[in-house]
């Protein structure tokens, strides 16, 4: 209905703005009409002589010929003035001898008139021409008038054939309003269009509200829908959307697996640091339907809950390893060997602390060193022996400790299943700082990695080994490119002399800058005045002007 009253708007004004024009046009043609007539009327022979030797009569040669002339043309008149504007002519018997009733002074001074005008005779299309004799001087003036009935007459019978065609158009229209209506229909499934504004305003709220990220591709590969989620798993920017997808996202996996280059359900893929799961739905159009789940904590969850089984069957072991110590200490009491028993007991407990005192000494991080001293410890379970290089030394200093703490667990983890089965399994763990520059290399005598193989270890979803329980592998090193990526370094896989593999990362800016030696003091002296006297009002001001408190 509403495309019909547009059709039907549309048809009567594109008729009001035809009728317009048409009636000036016709009122145009008729004082043209009349002026030709003046015209000719005033390029009769021998007038200028009888308008100067006879006097204006009803039978005169003037009334004569301009009575032929008008029933000749159909014009309503035929005026002849002389200068004075004394009408020698005219339908009305009567009026001849008179003075014109509208201004003759125009066409008398030589000029040519056009106009619409009311006169004795009423409303008529005017054409006023001088009358000039033999030597070109005006004496006199020639007024043609034509009905303007006549003009409205032609005007109005005008309308029933503009009617006609404006019908047909508007029949034309009303088809084609009908037509597109159906095809609106079957395309938006027979809703109504508060059901479409309705169903739009349940989407975005239902998009925008989700805790999964929805992207939408058209055929041509540009974004077409992009929720929150979306954006910020991907660090994308809602004025990306409409953009092709591989200008906004770098090359990589996730581009791959987002474009469809990569097919499968549930795909793994890293984006920045977080662990993303992809499915990708094909469209009808030719575009599709992207979902991202962000699994970052069920990865880390699953890596703790691997770490913690290999914590419980290595204290499993050592339980047994503790009862048989026990036993040993029983006999020894019970034999009466009290000193071989005091050695047995210290040399046993000496091991655990010597291995502990060896990673704190060396690292000084808390959270990397009981990484190291757990790994330590799942290690001889395991049956291999994890060492520290002897370049080992990190301060105090790291900017962001969690960071190293996934690298390192990561390549220790790593190297633990590539020496998995094998004998006299060795492993050595450098974790020291270079200025600001953290790095971190973890060797094991296991097979190696081929050649030709380095490029794609580092990749999402790429692995040797059979999945666990709790998902998919091939995340883990590509989590520690992306880390060390993150903060401008490299992750490299090399050889290790005597066989075996060599993981190196590069942390630059890992730590923060070392304080003088006169701010360590102050610092030192600051942290044991607060511990004995307690802390003091704005906190102790060290060299650089600022507090301890603050700092």
């Amino acid at each position: 209905m509403v495309q019909l009253a547009i059709a039907a708007g549309v048809t009567a004004l594109a008729t009001g703005m035809f009728l317009a024009p048409l009636s000036a046009q016709l009122d145009d043609q008729a004082m043209r009409r009349a002026l030709v007539i003046a015209q000719t009327t005033a390029a009769e022979p021998r007038l200028d002589d009888t308008l100067e030797s006879f006097r204006p009569t009803r039978h005169g040669p003037v009334e004569h010929d301009a009575e032929r002339i008008r029933a000749a043309t159909g014009a309503e008149y035929v005026v002849i003035m002389d200068k004075q504007g004394v009408r020698w002519s005219h339908p009305d018997p009567d009026e001849i001898g008179r003075h014109v009733s509208t201004d003759p002074s125009i066409a008398l001074s030589g000029q040519e008139v056009m106009q619409i005008d009311e006169g004795t005779l009423g409303r008529s299309a005017r054409g006023k021409v001088p009358l000039r004799d033999e030597n070109g001087k005006v004496i006199g003036a020639v007024s043609v008038g034509i009905a303007y009935e006549s003009v409205q007459e032609r005007l109005l019978s005008t309308v029933p054939q503009l009617l006609a065609y404006a019908g047909g158009a508007l029949a034309v229209g009303a088809l084609a309003a009908c037509l597109v209506a159906r095809r609106l229909q079957r395309r938006t499934h027979d809703l109504a269009f508060s059901d479409i504004s309705a169903l739009l305003v349940e989407r975005e709220a239902m998009l925008h509200g989700i805790r999964e990220g929805f992207l939408a591709l058209d055929k041509n590969g540009r974004i077409r829908l992009l929720n929150d989620e979306a954006q910020r798993l991907l660090e994308l920017r809602a004025e990306d959307t409409g953009r092709p997808l591989d200008t906004v996202l770098p090359p990589g996996r996730t581009t791959d697996v987002l474009a469809g280059r990569v097919s499968g359900a549930d795909l793994l893929t890293v984006s920045g640091h977080r662990v993303l799961v992809a499915n990708r739905m094909p469209t009808d159009d030719g575009g599709a339907v992207i979902t991202l789940r962000d699994r970052t904590e069920l990865e880390r969850l699953g890596r703790e809950l691997d770490g913690t089984r290999g914590l419980i069957d290595a204290l499993r072991a050592q339980d047994h390893e503790h009862a048989n110590r026990l036993h040993t200490l029983l006999g020894l009491l019970e034999l009466g060997l009290q000193e071989e028993a005091v050695e047995f007991v210290t040399q046993a407990v000496g091991v655990h602390h010597a291995t502990a005192e060896q990673v704190t000494e060396r690292i000084h991080d808390p959270l990397l060193a009981a990484l190291l001293v757990g790994k330590a410890t799942v290690a001889t379970e395991r049956g291999a022996s994890l060492r520290l290089s002897p370049r080992t030394h990190l301060p105090d200093r790291l900017v962001d400790p969690h960071s190293l703490v996934t690298v390192l667990g990561n390549l220790v983890d790593n190297a633990l299943d590539a020496t998995s089965g094998e004998r006299d399994a060795q492993l050595e763990a450098e974790v020291r700082a270079d200025g600001r520059t953290a790095i971190v290399r973890v060797s094991d005598n296991g097979p190696g990695v081929p050649e030709e193989r380095r490029g794609e270890i580092f990749t999402e979803g790429w692995t040797t080994k059979e999945p666990p329980a709790h998902g998919q592998r091939g995340i883990g090193l590509a989590l520690v490119r992306r880390l060390a990526e993150r903060y401008g370094g490299s992750a490299e896989v090399g050889e290790r002399p005597g066989g075996g593999a060599v993981f190196t990362v590069t942390v630059p800016d890992a730590l923060s800058e070392e304080l003088s030696e006169a701010c360590e003091a102050t610092l030192q002296e600051a942290v044991t005045d607060t511990h004995t006297t307690g802390p003091s009002e704005g906190g102790t001001r060290l060299p650089d002007g600022s507090t301890e408190a603050a700092r």
